[in-house]
């Protein structure tokens, strides 16, 4: 199915300092915990767009494949580690034709080819893979690819691996597709946001069903104050086209659960509050994972039973941690406090 600076050196993400260096020595200063979150959400964006439209992967990597070959969109875990790939397309129709990694690396991770070149080769001897395979990492910009690349100068120089610079390809792309146009929106600032996304619907032409439901979602994630109200004046919509929307059936379909005025808003909110819990429990244990590694599966029974406020607080403080034994002290804590309450 992220979101989502660079950071030159020891800071974020990493396990561990560099042999013979203090962390912060010749770095740039950390990311700040706002930038990390934003980026995050906008992975998810990708993510669920390319499960939705998988051949847009294949479209922005520039990737020939074979013709009849059906992708689909996954996301694999390899069994006995911690490493998850974020991105998967195997086709369903064509056992030949070549898998292909996917990675959207919005945030800032000095081992990110290290990570990401261990996952890929680890399913690859794992799974027994007997065809060919492509990889393909989405950067914002070119500044934002800020992992080491020495010791994988080979393989990046190889064509099976596309990196992809997004500023670059949007700004060269000549009478783009509606596939580039909701990444750009994707990309855009907030303010911005608006004009594009009804731009995007006036060009639309036979496509504007899929294209309206996308253009909701991200504006939804973009400006999550707005009302159902709110963006159809937007997006100019008439009530007819906004029912057929895909963010209107969803709303409506969390209503009829209830079958009565007041339990609809019980479930609706109910349903924003699962959401919601979801969501900051994905965030925390990936940005975890990243600052800690595998030790962190051990403690996923207990994050997952965190309020939103705890796992939000958690997101914030993890920033800090430089050891499991911070994220264990943590939790009793959190706990300590919660008996107390």
């Amino acid at each position: 199915m992220l979101a989502e600076g660079a950071i030159a050196c020891d800071a974020i993400f990493q396990k561990a300092p560099s042999a013979g260096r203090s962390p912060g020595d010749g770095c740039e200063p950390r990311t700040s915990e706002r930038e990390i979150v934003d980026a995050v959400k906008t992975d998810t964006l990708f993510y669920r767009l390319f499960q939705d439209r998988p051949a847009l992967v294949l479209e922005l990597a520039g990737l020939s494949v074979p013709a009849g070959a059906d992708y689909r969109w996954r996301a694999e875990e390899v069994k006995e580690t911690a490493f998850r790939l974020d991105g998967l397309l195997i086709s369903e129709s064509d056992a030949d034709a070549p898998l292909v990694f996917v990675e959207v690396q919005f945030h800032p991770d000095g081992d990110f080819y290290a990570r990401w070149f261990s996952e890929i080769f680890l399913y690859l001897y794992r799974r027994a893979v007997a065809v060919q395979w492509r990889a393909v990492v989405l950067f914002p910009s070119r500044g934002a690819d800020s992992g080491a690349v020495v010791p994988f100068a080979p393989l990046l120089e190889s064509p099976w691996i596309r990196r992809v610079y997004l500023e670059e390809l949007l700004a060269e792309a000549h009478a783009p597709g509606p596939g580039l146009e909701l990444i750009r929106l994707i990309l855009s600032k907030p303010s911005e946001s608006a004009v594009r996304a009804r731009a995007l619907l006036q060009s639309a032409g036979d496509q504007r069903g899929w294209i309206l439901d996308w253009a909701e979602t991200i504006l939804v994630y973009k400006l999550p104050q707005l009302s159902r109200e709110e963006i159809k004046m937007i997006l100019e919509l008439q009530d007819a086209e906004l029912k057929r929307s895909r963010f209107y059936q969803e709303v409506l379909a969390e209503g009829r659960e209830e079958g009565r005025e007041e339990g609809r808003e019980e479930g609706r909110e109910e349903g924003r509050e699962e959401g919601r819990r979801h969501e900051a429990s994905s965030l925390v244990l990936r940005l975890l994972r990243r600052r800690l590694g595998s030790v962190v599966r051990r403690a996923e029974g207990r994050i997952v039973d965190l309020s939103v406020d705890q796992m939000e607080s958690l997101a914030e403080d993890l920033l800090g941690f430089e050891q499991p034994s911070d994220l264990d002290r943590w939790l009793d804590r959190a706990r300590s406090r919660g008996d107390g309450d």
